[in-house]
């Protein structure tokens, strides 16, 4: 080994080393949060969490915390404030849209909790949690369905056993409890979470780091094979590669989508680059699925539209 390269390996040593403890750190206080909120110091547990989000503001299992303890403290309004937040920076995880739903539903803003839930469910298809509260959504619907129908007939004695029906499978369900008896989500422990929570550039202004995110979450949405989702990061101006309409493109990449089996798309060694108010993203996208497997590099040209940065030109290399 040279002798000109140590100095800068034992720097390298000590940054990672420095790097590990303030995330031991950082776990330590979130950690700390959860045994204060147990023994119901619950202004306590916010402070940790605080303490945590000040340095590292963009850690979606901090906020998702955070907003747990704000229902537990009596503060839902807040606590929808960081849901919603959450589900701005972070479309892909399903538990933020679960707990904004419950908080809705305690509210007695049912059409809300649903639609929340149904976005959850399509997220995370197997989301139990999720399907639960959903069905207790549509039990409180019934409700006020029987309740109306006896409003203007009195009469019916049909509508009047089955709102009686309702209200005996709905006692204590979704909206009814106190805030911490409800079903909510704890904090996001799916793999969608845990990649969430890397912020993917390690060095950079916040800009680059949304940025890569659009793409992180562009590339989960893909993987997914959720059509929508996907084409939403798209501008309304996308010129589409080799002279393609935008039509015949989205059709392309729709037939991969429709076919059986898994697809997963990765990405890796995310650049970005600033000019002229746009961003040129270089990174390595790996392709799998049943009939194809292959790595490539990426350029997209992304421009902010919105509040969101969407992709305006896409090429490989």
């Amino acid at each position: 080994m040279l002798p000109s390269l140590l100095p800068a390996i034992r720097s390298l040593l000590v940054a990672c080393a420095l790097a590990g403890a303030v995330a031991a750190a950082l776990a330590d206080n979130l950690a700390e949060a959860q045994r204060l909120l147990k023994q119901g110091q619950q202004a306590a547990a916010l402070d940790k969490v605080e303490e945590h989000l000040a340095s590292n503001p963009g850690d979606a299992r901090g906020r998702f915390s955070k907003g747990l303890i704000l229902v537990e403290m009596g503060r839902p309004a807040d606590a929808m404030t960081v849901f919603s937040k959450l589900i701005e920076d972070y479309p892909e995880l399903p538990e933020p849209y679960n707990n904004l739903a419950v908080l809705y539903a305690q509210q007695k803003q049912y059409d809300k909790a649903r639609t929340a839930l149904e976005m959850a469910i399509r997220i995370q298809p197997n989301y139990a949690t999720a399907y639960e509260n959903l069905g207790d959504i549509h039990a409180r619907l019934a409700g006020q369905a029987y309740e109306k129908a006896l409003q203007i007939d009195p009469a019916k004695k049909a509508a009047r056993l089955k709102l009686s029906r309702m209200r005996e499978v709905g006692s204590g369900s979704l909206g009814d409890a106190g805030p911490g008896a409800s079903r909510l989500s704890a904090a996001p422990d799916s793999p969608a979470a845990g990649k969430a929570d890397r912020v993917p550039v390690a060095a950079g202004n916040a800009d680059e780091q949304e940025v890569a995110r659009t793409i992180e979450t562009w590339a989960r949405a893909w993987s997914r094979k959720d059509a929508k989702a996907y084409f939403a990061h798209y501008a309304a101006d996308f010129r589409a590669p080799r002279g393609m309409t935008r039509k015949a493109w989205e059709e392309g990449r729709l037939r991969p989508m429709r076919k059986p089996g898994r697809l997963q798309v990765e990405v890796e060694d995310i650049r970005v680059a600033f000019a002229d108010g746009k961003a040129t993203v270089r990174f390595r996208q790996t392709f799998s699925s049943p009939a194809l497997t292959s790595t490539v590099a990426k350029t997209l040209l992304l421009v902010r539209s919105g509040g969101r940065w969407l992709i305006q030109e896409e090429r490989v290399g």
